[in-house]
C-alpha cells in the first residue's frame, strides 16, 4: 500500500536530484526518473505490495542510474573532447525541479567531475548516504551489497574526493558580484581588469562533443586565458551576442544567446580565494536543447569569417 504522505509525484524532486548527481545529465536524468515511475505502476499493476514509495522509486531510479553509467563508459571513452556535465539551472522558480535541490557544492560541476572518479556504485553509494542522507541498512538494499561492504564502498569513495574535491569559500552574493565584472569585463574587451579577477593557475574548459568548434584542450594560466577570452569578447560584440547572467549548478555562470535569442553556450564559473578559479564552456547543442532553442553555432562562425577585417 502506498501511505498518504508518499504520493509518487512529490518525490519527483528527490529522484532527479539523485539521477542528475549520478549522471550529469539533465536529459538522460528525467529518463531514468520516467522509467522508475513506469516500473512503479506497472508493480502495482501487478498486485506487487509496495510498502514505502520512496524507498521502491529511490531504489529503482539509483539501479537504472547505475546499469546507465556502466553503458556509458565506453562512450565517455570515445567522447570528442572535453566532457563536461549538462548545465543545470539552479535559480529557478518552484516548477523547476533543481529549486528543490540541495543547493551546495555537491550540484557543481566541478563535484560532478571529481564524481566521474568513482565506479557506478561507489557513486551511489557516496551520493545516496552522503548527500541525501539514506542510511547505510537502506543503501544496501539497493546497491546490492552488505551492509558492512557499503560501508567500505563509502569510506573508499570519500578518500578518492576528498583527494581533490574543491570546497568554494564565497558567498553567493560575492560570487555574483565577482561573476559580473567578469561579464562586463569580457564583453567590454577590459583584459586588464580580467587579469585582475584571474587566479594564477586559472583553467578553462570546452566541451563542443565534436559537434561545434570548441576548445580541444584545457586553456590555462592567466596569460593565455586572458587573450581567449579577450578574443571571445570580441565574438560576442561583432556578433551581437548577449549575455543573461544565471545560477547554474549552483555556481555562477551565463547562458549566451544570437540576435534571435538562441543558445550559443553557456559559461559556468568556479569562484574561490575572490578570484575566478575555473571556467567552463558548455556549447555541444545536444547538451543545450532542454535549456531552449539552440543556435546555429557554425553558421555564426561563417558569417564572422565573412566579415571585413
Amino acid at each position: 500500500m502506498t501511505e498518504p504522505d508518499e504520493e509518487p509525484q512529490a518525490l519527483r524532486p528527490l529522484l532527479f536530484s539523485i539521477a542528475y548527481r549520478m549522471l550529469g545529465s539533465v536529459s538522460d536524468a528525467e529518463d531514468v526518473v520516467q522509467e522508475a515511475y513506469l516500473r512503479h505502476q506497472r508493480a502495482l499493476a501487478d498486485g506487487t505490495r509496495v510498502e514505502s514509495t520512496r524507498a521502491y522509486l529511490s531504489a529503482v531510479t539509483t539501479r537504472l542510474a547505475i546499469d546507465h553509467l556502466r553503458s556509458a563508459r565506453v562512450r565517455r571513452e570515445s567522447y570528442v573532447g572535453q566532457w563536461l556535465p549538462e548545465p543545470l539551472l539552479t535559480d529557478g522558480g518552484e516548477d523547476d525541479p533543481a529549486a528543490h535541490a540541495e543547493q551546495s557544492d555537491s550540484l557543481s560541476m566541478a563535484f560532478l567531475l571529481v564524481l566521474e572518479r568513482l565506479n557506478p556504485v561507489e557513486r551511489a553509494v557516496f551520493l545516496l548516504h552522503d548527500v541525501f542522507g539514506y542510511g547505510y541498512d537502506e543503501v544496501a538494499r539497493i546497491v546490492g551489497k552488505s551492509e558492512a561492504n557499503t560501508r567500505q564502498l563509502a569510506t573508499r569513495a570519500r578518500r578518492h574526493l576528498e583527494e581533490s574535491r574543491r570546497r568554494f569559500d564565497a558567498s553567493r552574493a560575492e560570487q555574483r558580484q565577482l561573476a559580473e565584472r567578469f561579464f562586463a569585463a569580457v564583453t567590454g574587451g577590459d583584459v586588464d581588469e580580467l587579469v585582475d579577477m584571474l587566479a594564477a593557475d586559472v583553467v578553462v574548459y570546452g566541451d563542443g562533443g565534436g559537434k561545434v568548434p570548441q576548445w580541444m584542450r584545457p586553456i590555462a594560466g592567466v596569460e593565455k586565458v586572458s587573450r581567449l577570452l579577450g578574443a571571445v569578447g570580441r565574438q560576442i560584440r561583432e556578433l551581437g551576442i548577449r549575455l543573461e547572467l544565471r545560477q547554474i549548478n549552483s555556481q555562477p555562470g551565463a547562458i549566451l544567446r544570437d540576435p534571435d535569442g538562441c543558445i550559443t553556450n553557456v559559461f559556468v564559473l568556479d569562484v574561490a580565494d575572490g578570484a575566478v578559479q575555473t571556467i567552463r564552456s558548455v556549447i555541444n547543442p545536444d547538451k543545450l536543447r532542454h535549456l531552449g532553442p539552440v543556435a546555429d553555432v557554425r553558421a555564426l562562425a561563417r558569417r564572422l569569417r565573412s566579415q571585413p577585417q
